[in-house]
């Protein structure tokens, strides 16, 4: 355990080794990393772990007092943890994952990545930091997936759970999910196109341009017109659209060449090299024993061919969904494709939610519900705020899915006031 200062700021790290596999307790290991991050006044204040979005991502690392944590550590003392697999946690890559043998043993050891392993990596680190006192839960996109789980199979363990753009559905199917999403996207698209009517011909030149030429990034992945359209993935964030609109206008050198800032950008956005788990897992979290996802995404794209960049039409930018050929495509998910096919084909995930236990929840729960999201769908986060006994969800259309992040604490001061019963 180490500690060190930051302006306004005492943070510690924290490190325990927890079961791979929490079913087998006695079997192999992985290492878990948390950072503690408390006011410098020496006051004791209650503890809110903090479940950052994903999958795949790393918790954040403040410099101070920035964004959001400006107004946590007024109430708590904060534990910003790297779920496995993520950060200083036994970290997911693909050398790491090669070193387990063969697809069957690579897949085996990915399925352990899971929010109910994440939970019951909490669930240790509580007992360890806390004794048998509950923690205050603050979720993230990802993260307030992993909250809900919480709160199906570990409430004991929480004080209460404040959530931002991360209400799942509970019984969405990744099919649901990608076909209530595609519209969603589409209606981002028309935003954006509003905004910046010139984009609309830069994307069909570039789509075109990627349609007729063999292009490469600068890493040797293969640029296609498809790929390209992966980048509306920024739609959804509160900046997206003007990063979005300021990289496409970089797009040539002359007529007829790309520019290798523009490459390098496009590389840099889409490259998973460092974050794997995103795609590895990405339809996973949402399967709960119902059938194989089976690259849903890319099978309910068919039903939407206004995503079509070949047809006599705009070209439209995809959002948060990952394809089948990516994992051919980016070098960095390459060599865990063969495993990646096995965890869509994978029939039997067990269940993260259980809507009984909700059905009777006790802990206070409260949820910032984003109108325009464009990553979690608001239909399917309201249904389960009302099947959360007690829940109470704030829906807004002041900010994107990025509010918690943006808001300067506007967001988790408005949950925190829910909470409490002052809002």
């Amino acid at each position: 355990m180490s500690t060190f200062r930051h302006p306004g700021t005492v943070l510690t790290d924290h490190v325990i080794e927890v079961p791979l596999d929490h079913d087998d307790p006695g079997g192999e290991t992985i290492t878990l990393f948390a950072r503690e991050v408390a006011a410098t006044d020496g006051a004791e204040r209650p503890w809110l772990l903090f479940l950052q979005g994903g999958p795949g991502s790393a918790s954040p690392r403040p410099i101070g007092r920035d964004s959001w944590l400006d107004r946590a550590l007024r109430d708590y003392r904060v534990l910003l943890l790297d779920q496995r697999g993520t950060g200083r946690s036994t970290r997911v890559g693909r050398n790491s994952v090669l070193r387990r043998g063969g697809p069957q043993e690579q897949a085996r050891y990915l399925s352990h990545f899971r929010a109910d392993s994440i939970v019951r990596d909490a669930e240790l680190l509580r007992r360890r930091l806390l004794g048998g006192a509950p923690w205050s839960v603050l979720g993230q996109s990802f993260g307030g997936f992993c909250a809900v789980t919480y709160l199906s199979t570990a409430p004991a363990g929480l004080r209460e759970v404040l959530i931002t753009g991360g209400l799942p559905g509970l019984t969405a199917t990744a099919e649901d999910v990608y076909r209530a999403a595609y519209p969603r996207v589409a209606a981002k698209n028309a935003a954006h196109f509003a905004r910046y009517p010139d984009d609309a011909a830069a994307v069909r030149a570039i789509a075109t341009y990627l349609l007729e030429h063999d292009v490469r990034l600068p890493d040797g992945a293969p640029l296609s017109a498809a790929w390209f359209q992966t980048l509306g993935l920024a739609l959804g964030s509160s900046t997206g659209s003007h990063e979005l609109h300021y990289l496409v206008e970089d797009a040539f050198d002359a007529p007829g060449a790309l520019s290798d800032v523009f490459l390098d950008r496009v590389r840099q956005r889409l490259s998973l090299l460092a974050t794997p788990l995103y795609a590895l897992l990405h339809e996973a979290i949402y399967a709960q024993g119902e059938g194989p996802t089976a690259w849903a995404a890319h099978r309910v794209r068919a039903e939407h061919p206004q995503f079509d960049a070949t047809a006599d039409a705009p070209v439209l930018f995809t959002g948060e969904m990952i394809y089948p050929w990516q994992f051919a495509a980016d070098p960095g998910l390459t060599p865990m494709r063969e495993a990646a096919e096995l965890l869509a084909a994978r029939a039997d995930w067990p269940a993260l939610y259980d809507p009984a236990s909700l059905a009777a929840n006790e802990v206070p729960v409260v949820a910032a519900v984003y109108y325009d999201d464009m990553y979690v769908d608001r239909d399917h986060s309201l249904r389960t705020a009302s099947a959360i006994r007690g829940a109470r969800a704030w829906v807004t259309n002041e900010h994107e899915h990025d509010g918690l992040r943006v808001s300067s604490g506007a967001v988790l001061d408005r949950l925190i006031a829910m909470a409490r019963g002052n809002a």
